[in-house]
């Protein structure tokens, strides 16, 4: 809650991959780091009165290190953009607002970020397909299974429930599907990075699947909204018919390999992903 409130009042003032097609070399060429502290310390979104690694004040940050023969000295960066198709000062922002939003809904809460999106891919309503993991899914496009409007939910991805991996696998597929014309979004208790690409996702679903969440209700079929505008993350099922489900169990082989298995009992008392997926807070939480 605390980065989407930050979210809703700092803008984008960067076109770097995922959400454009520079790179961070392009970044630093039009003014990278020191324009950009620059920009958002004029525009009162930073606070000034902190210690750094290289002094007290972020204003620090606008200067730049350089060689001048064998003697590193400083020097101020640019005090404009030197490319605003990339990086644009605090006025002009390509967006008002950085956004990261909350979703929350019958199927628990859940972090997405449509700065990456296009607004025409922001909200997806359609029947889901459940998985059980990414390699699962990746079968399914392989055989053509997925030529369609649906929504992917793949449950079981948690602290809890294998340590909750990321799912970079993903996106590559459903990416495909939505340049062919498919309604597609992604709703998942997993872990996804900052690259998660250009499609709708609902990530760090809370509570998890294996922890008595909602998404161990879904079935292939459900209706569901993901609203990127709105923050909602609903199934479109009739109560009656939700509050008498029994949810799904977790696949006996799941949570093994790589070393999962000798930590099963370190993950039963992770905390959920909102609260940092860790240990310590629900042993926190018992001592109050």
């Amino acid at each position: 809650q605390d980065m989407a409130d930050l979210s809703e009042v700092v803008p984008t003032l960067a076109k770097v991959y995922p959400n454009g097609q520079a790179d961070v070399n392009h970044f630093h060429a039009c003014g990278g780091v020191p324009f950009m502290v620059r920009t958002l310390l004029d525009a009162g979104l930073l606070h000034e009165d902190v210690h750094t690694v290289v002094g007290k004040g972020l204003r620090r940050y606008i200067q730049e290190p350089f060689l001048d023969g064998d003697k590193l000295v400083w020097r101020d960066g640019p005090a404009q953009s030197l490319d605003e198709t990339i990086l644009r000062p605090a006025e002009r922002p390509f967006s008002p607002e950085g956004g990261l939003r909350v979703l929350e809904g019958n199927l628990g809460r859940g972090v997405t970020k449509i700065s990456a999106v296009a607004p025409e891919h922001r909200v997806v309503e359609a029947p889901a397909r459940v998985f059980i993991d990414q390699s699962e899914l990746a079968a399914a496009f392989k055989a053509g299974e997925l030529e369609r409007d649906f929504i992917a939910v793949v449950r079981f991805q948690g602290p809890k429930a294998n340590g909750m991996p990321e799912l970079h696998k993903l996106t590559p597929f459903l990416g495909v599907l939505q340049d062919r014309g498919y309604k597609v979004a992604l709703v998942t208790d997993g872990r996804m990075s900052g690259a998660s690409g250009k499609v709708p996702a609902a990530i760090h679903v809370c509570p998890e699947a294996l922890d008595g969440g909602p998404l161990a209700l879904v079935r292939d079929g459900d209706i569901i909204r993901v609203d990127g505008e709105t923050g909602e993350l609903r199934a479109l099922v009739d109560p009656a018919d939700w509050a008498t489900r029994q949810p799904a169990i977790r696949p006996e082989d799941m949570g093994i390999g790589c070393g999962r298995e000798l930590f099963a009992f370190m993950r039963a008392s992770f905390s959920t992903a909102e609260q940092g997926a860790s240990a310590f807070t629900e042993s926190l939480e018992a001592l109050k």
